[in-house]
């Protein structure tokens, strides 16, 4: 779909979906790609609101604690009334079930995965999607799966779906496991042979190298009078592959910032090309590196130009020490990947712009699931509606 000054204005015929604990906005990507309408995306970190706010022009930010807002203030914050809602969607902060993490059962993170089916209760939408991390289904944490799903038990609730990306066509193993449900007096019947049917064939499979295909190599600081710039604006040059054209051309109406996306389609220019300093002796240690091995010194893997990038991390927040996560080497030159090249990796197109420091750019990209991800089961329900 093109991009024209009349865009930024949601259409009124598509169902409407909130998502909530939003992020950067990876579902909220997939379900407008759907045929849905975003009207409202609610989160706490500031960081993440300002990106999606940007991203996303037409919907209704709300950046709250969901675990004091009730439902009523929810919608009326967002102006919207029950009967409105299609779908609620949502990430529910995973920090406290991932396998990289402690993986305390009472981290206080983990009621949110509760109450975002408590708010499904009260709000009663036809279907939820919830996406969280592996993790989740360790045994430790069954009562916390069963008093979320407790709160839904006028649902259909299909068993959880463990989803990998690169199956997806997305160019990354990343998996998650995705919390579908269904009001069955309101829509098709669903089923786990509907998300697989979704899946795309090994031929469209995507590899690390088709996925970077484009973006700058040279990502060297610019020196002045003044000191260091970093480069946050590159050109880059567009490719016409089925990847290519599927994740970067699409916009539909009401997301996208006009100025970003200018820029990428009439001038080939796109942000987020900030590079990370290397002292020579580490960048000759990730020349000598083999693809597919690690790093003994920084644990960072070396992308293979034939093969899947690796699940992305996305570090700490200020909360809990502000460590930075493991970034993957790339496989043509010797340093770790820009942000931008994390963002084509995790499936985001040029024309979404993160934030302005590398440090928040990858917690975004690394919290986030991939766009092309949720638009394959984003799809799938949209076609139960219609």
């Amino acid at each position: 779909m093109r991009y024209g000054d009349e865009m930024n204005q949601l259409s009124t015929h598509k169902p409407i979906v909130i998502d909530l604990f939003a992020g950067a906005g990876g579902l909220s990507l997939g379900a407008f790609r759907a045929g849905f309408n975003v009207a409202c995306a609610a989160e706490l970190d500031k960081h993440a609101i300002e990106t999606h706010s940007y991203n996303f022009p037409s919907v209704k930010h709300l950046q709250i604690d969901l675990s004091t807002t009730s439902s009523n203030d929810l919608l009326s914050l967002a102006v919207l009334q029950n009967k409105d809602i299609a779908g609620i969607i949502g990430g529910p902060p995973c920090q406290g079930f991932s396998s990289m993490g402690h993986g305390q059962v009472d981290d206080i993170r983990n009621s949110l995965f509760i109450r975002f089916f408590q708010f499904v209760s009260e709000i009663q939408p036809i279907f939820f999607i919830a996406e969280n991390v592996l993790g989740i289904m360790n045994a430790k944490y069954s009562f916390i799966r069963q008093k979320a799903f407790e709160q839904v038990t006028n649902y259909t609730i299909l068993p959880p779906l463990m989803i990998n990306a690169s199956e997806y066509g997305a160019p990354t193993t990343r998996t998650r496991v995705f919390f579908i449900g269904y009001d069955a007096k309101r829509i098709s019947a669903m089923s786990e042979q509907d998300f697989d049917k979704a899946k795309c064939s090994q031929e469209y499979a995507v590899r690390v190298k088709d996925a970077l295909e484009g973006l700058p190599l040279d990502i060297s600081t610019i020196i002045d009078g003044n000191g260091i710039i970093e480069p946050m604006y590159k050109k880059v040059e567009i490719k016409k592959s089925p990847f290519h054209l599927r994740i970067l051309e699409c916009i539909p109406d009401g997301i996208g910032n006009k100025q970003a996306i200018r820029n990428y389609l009439h001038n080939n220019i796109v942000t987020g090309c900030m590079p990370t300093k290397h002292s020579d002796k580490v960048r000759e240690r990730y020349e000598k590196l083999g693809y597919g091995k690690q790093d003994k010194v920084s644990k960072s893997i070396k992308l293979d130009p034939n093969g899947f990038c690796p699940t992305l991390r996305a570090g700490t927040g200020p909360e809990r020490g502000s460590y930075q996560a493991v970034r993957p080497i790339h496989y043509a030159v010797p340093r770790v990947i820009t942000p931008r090249e994390a963002a084509r990796l995790q499936g985001f197109p040029d024309w979404f712009v993160f934030d302005r420091t590398i440090w928040h750019s990858f917690r975004q990209i690394g919290n986030s699931v991939s766009p092309i991800v949720a638009e394959a089961i984003l799809s799938v329900v949209h076609h139960k509606l219609t």
